[in-house]
Parts: C-alpha cells; structure tokens; sequence
C-alpha cells in the first residue's frame, strides 16, 4: 500500500509501506530494495507495480546507491545500463522523473520547492545525519533555483527516538555533530533520534515546512525494519512535480 500526498501547486510525496507486492518472506510482500537478497524479479515486478500505481514510469524513476555518506547527485534521466552512483541524495528539474529514496528504519527525506521546478530525496541515517545529508541536499537545491522557505519536506517512516537504543559513545559522537540527535529511549537508555537531527538541519537551512515521520518503523507491523528483522525488505519514498509523466 502506498500513501500519497500532492500540494496544491504540484508537488507530490509518497511512501509505502511493506504490504501489496509479490515478494516471499522474509521480504514480504512490497519489498523495493535490490541489495536485500530478494529475489530480483520481484522486486523488478514490485517497483513496475508501486510506480504504476502513482501513475509514473516505471522507466523514469531514478534511484541512487546509498552509503550513508553527504554527497548529492544533481538528475537529468535515468541512469541507463551504468551504475547508480554512490550518493545519498538526488535532486532533479525535471518533472518527467520520479525520485527514489529506499529506507528501512533511516529517514527518508522528501522535498519540493514547485515554484522553482526542484525537487529531491535524501537517505538520512545515523552517519549521513552526522555528516550532514539534509543541508548538503538543500545547498544543492540552492544552485538550482530552489528558495528554502519555499521548499516542502516530508520524513517519512523511521525508527523513533524512543526506539533506537546506542551505545553512550555514539550517542554522544552524533550528539557532538547535531545535538538535536540526543535520545532516549522509553526505558531509559541511550538513544539517537535521527529524524530529529534531520528536522534540525533543515531548519537551519531554512525549510520551515518540515512534517513527519508519522510512524515508528520498529514498532510497526506494516513497515520493514532492519533493527527489528534483520533480514527484511526495503520501503520506499517518491518524489516528483506535475508534468510529463
């Protein structure tokens, strides 16, 4: 199933979660990651069928090789029979590409400034957030004509603060980089609420509509979790702007 949200002037976000595909277990049933062991026909089957149901081009949806690291791709089409690159953010002016962001229990950002044609999705886990992901993407924006207090994001599903127990020496490295990262969990222990330091970076980017995440990957039965699995599927988020299709 997959949740979709449009803005009035053209933007438009979605998530899945893990349910309305044909993987087996223990990817089922909407996995969306290649890496993951899964069978690669259906995860092939999966994406035609999560893009089909947004209405996009399965052959227009760009995704990119994370590796928790700061760097942005700037997309111009489809990455054909070459590699992904390894980054961890894409940002496009084209509205006839759909952007891609797989996540399972990092944050996955979603962001749109429709005035300006720009749009991005960035993977934001412990050692991106500590280096910076969301603000990289958001200068990247910048160079193309984006205005951050124009700009829309959207975190979607993701391990919750009082979920993601560390150890005190990387809760405090993380805390050391972006403060607003220090956790708790709900039973006491050290934790990293990375949405949180997600929220934070952009903010002081100058996104002022930040929203979510509304759900706790770890804690809900319908999301892939790898803290909680393991072995386990991919989730994924889109973004795109009015246009062709």
């Amino acid at each position: 199933m997959i949740g979709h949200r449009s803005t009035a002037n053209g933007a438009h976000f979605a998530f899945t979660d893990r349910w309305g595909g044909v993987s087996a277990v223990p990817y089922d049933s909407l996995n969306l990651g290649g890496a993951v062991g899964d069978d690669p026909a259906a995860v092939a089957a999966n994406r035609e069928r999560a893009a089909r149901e947004l209405g996009r081009d399965p052959g227009r949806v760009v995704w990119m090789n994370q590796v928790h690291g700061r760097d942005v791709a700037v997309v111009d089409g489809p990455w054909g029979d070459g590699p992904a690159p390894d980054v961890d953010a894409l940002v496009t002016t084209r509205a006839d590409l759909t952007l891609g962001v797989l996540t399972a229990d990092c944050v996955p950002v979603l962001l749109a400034d429709p005035f300006a044609g720009v749009v991005a999705a960035a993977h934001a886990g412990r050692p991106g957030t500590t280096a910076g992901i969301a603000i990289a993407v958001v200068e990247t924006m910048i160079t193309l004509g984006a205005d951050p207090e124009r700009t829309t994001a959207l975190l979607g599903p993701s391990v919750c603060g009082k979920c993601y127990e560390v150890p005190a020496e990387m809760r405090d490295a993380v805390a050391s980089a972006e403060p607003a990262a220090y956790a708790e969990t709900s039973w006491g222990t050290p934790a990293l609420d990375v949405a949180a330091g997600v929220r934070a970076q952009l903010l002081r980017a100058g996104v002022r509509a930040v929203e979510g995440p509304a759900v706790c990957t770890l804690e809900s039965a319908d999301h892939f979790s790898y803290r909680r699995d393991k072995a386990t599927g991919r989730l994924a988020g889109y973004v795109w702007l009015d246009g062709a299709r």
